[in-house]
């Protein structure tokens, strides 16, 4: 297993992603950054989600000088995508100095001015606004050494073709030209035959990819609950071994501790453990002195327990041939398995991908309610409970006079059951998701939404909801009533995944075009 310490890189970089949290490269970024390096021209065909702005971003970061001026230029199909890409950019080159400015449509172009002027080396920006910029003489790429185009197929899709070859003009030929792409379809070829310098071809294969006979499901849950949603789940299952799977040793680290401190029996696997750290943690697991081992991709590489009954992606992972991996570690020995994921708003195109590539639709299932918890855990609680009545305890009589001095003003039954809400289910946080949309105008148990596009981009009703079906995760047919007018349009979806569709599809794209989703007002009440 190769370590980003092999690669020719600068001790500073190598800092930076070490503090990221990264333990070993992924495929695409170990046979794609030595290449990079060589300055050689590379195409670069991988799905979204393995690693890929690492895979440029490091032998980027490594060929930028000091002189303030434009350097590189990468071209990104969306805004988010840009923003992505300019903070992870700046998260590996914490230590060095460098001036990254994402570009984009959108934002002020004065405020872009202003930052091209006082001088940055790399500009990650979507075609349209590097055009305009262009167009401006705002924006110098004579001295751009390495052009990077990142998801091509999708701008493609979007019909920034002919944008990119007008940048492709106007930027200096003695370049390094890296393209990026899911797929690689004819006018893609045409680009690449016509502008790059004999690429070499890296490809990451699929391979077989076929998940075992486990139950999988995954959960929907919001970015601010993942915690709590993963706490719903544990105590909503009975599990007897679990593996909990993080993207980074930074989230090994912060997920263990968050267990440890609600009560868990639970330990970290990551890669800046000693090997003698490694097994005892390791023992911990295998003679169920923890319940939960929570750890990285790399960490568990070689994990063979036999009785470990699930596995939870807390974090999606990267590539489907990941989650064949993870999942693979339960349902052992003829034993049943469970695979559990995780799964927030912006991840759902990935899961998308993962069953394209398994060839099966993992089902979805509701988060268990805080009364289906209290229900499963009783008897666990009652043991406990009885185990510590039972037990000879020195510090009974500290509670004493607080004892006394409740049962003096309150009924004990009352006094029993704040205490069991104290000690083992007050999570009561997921009640409130974060999103209060107030009154919409919708029917009864309906969110209303507006969306800033109608007819004039050809919308349907019928393309809407299936593209909120498939983004979102739900059926067709349970999103509402859809009114669309020429420039907007409204929706109705259940009441109980409006946050979940207000997080998918804020700043998505819906039949090609970029949407912004808000929502609704009120009807005005008829005099």
């Amino acid at each position: 297993m190769m370590k980003f310490e092999e690669f020719q890189i600068s001790d500073d970089i190598k800092k930076a992603i070490k503090d990221m949290g990264f333990e070993a490269p992924s495929p695409i970024q170990e046979k794609v950054i030595p290449e990079i390096l060589k300055k050689q021209d590379v195409i670069g065909q991988a799905q979204t989600g393995t690693g890929k702005t690492a895979a440029f971003g490091i032998p980027l970061l490594e060929h930028v000088t000091k002189d303030r001026n434009v350097q590189s230029l990468i071209l990104t199909p969306t805004r988010e995508l840009a923003i992505q890409v300019a903070g992870e950019l700046q998260k590996l080159s914490k230590y060095k100095n460098v001036h990254i400015l994402p570009i984009y449509g959108g934002q002020s172009i004065g405020h872009q001015i202003k930052a091209l002027k006082r001088g940055t080396q790399v500009v990650v920006g979507t075609p349209g606004r590097i055009l305009d910029h262009l167009n401006r003489k705002t924006l110098q790429l004579r001295n751009v050494h390495t052009l990077i185009l990142d998801e091509a197929d999708e701008m493609l899709d979007m019909g920034f073709i002919e944008d990119i070859e007008k940048i492709l003009q106007q930027v200096n030929s003695e370049r390094q030209t890296l393209l990026f792409s899911a797929t690689m379809p004819p006018p893609i070829r045409k680009l690449s035959n016509k502008y790059m310098n004999r690429p070499k071809q890296v490809t990451i294969s699929k391979g077989e990819v076929t998940a075992p006979s486990i139950n999988q499901v995954y959960y929907k849950v919001l970015e601010k609950n993942k915690l709590d949603s993963l706490c719903r789940v544990i105590d909503s299952e009975t599990i007897e071994l679990g593996i909990i799977f993080c993207r980074t040793k930074k989230g090994v680290a912060e997920l263990t501790e968050a267990l440890q401190a609600r009560g868990y029996m639970a330990d970290g696997l990551h890669g800046d453990l000693t090997q003698s750290q490694r097994d005892i943690v390791m023992k911990k697991f295998r003679d169920s002195s923890i319940e939960f081992l929570i750890a990285t991709d790399v960490a568990a590489r070689g994990i063979d327990v036999e009785n470990v009954s699930h596995v939870i992606n807390y974090d999606i992972p990267q590539d489907p041939e990941s989650y064949v991996h993870r999942i693979g570690r339960t349902g052992r020995a003829g034993r049943e398995g469970i695979a559990v994921t995780l799964v927030t708003p912006r991840e759902m195109k990935h899961l998308r991908s993962i069953e394209a590539e398994i060839k099966m639709n993992i089902p979805s299932e509701k988060l268990p309610s805080v009364e289906e918890v209290v229900e499963k855990q009783q008897h666990v609680w009652k043991g406990q409970i009885i185990d510590l009545i039972e037990s000879d305890d020195d510090m009974e009589s500290l509670y004493d006079p607080l004892v006394a001095d409740l049962l003096e003003h309150y009924p004990p039954e009352k006094v029993i059951t704040s205490l069991m809400k104290l000690a083992f289910y007050s999570q009561d946080d997921l009640k409130d998701d974060g999103y209060d949309f107030g009154d919409t105008g919708a029917q009864k148990g309906m969110t209303r939404f507006f969306i800033n596009v109608g007819r004039n981009v050809d919308l349907t009703p019928k393309i809407l909801s299936e593209e909120v079906a498939h983004l979102v995760g739900i059926p067709v047919n349970a999103v509402g009533r859809i009114d669309i007018f020429e420039n907007f349009t409204f929706m109705e979806v259940p009441q109980e995944v409006a946050p979940f569709v207000y997080e998918g599809l804020k700043y998505s794209r819906v039949n090609g075009a970029r949407i912004n989703l808000e929502p609704a007002k009120p009807r005005p009440k008829r005099k």
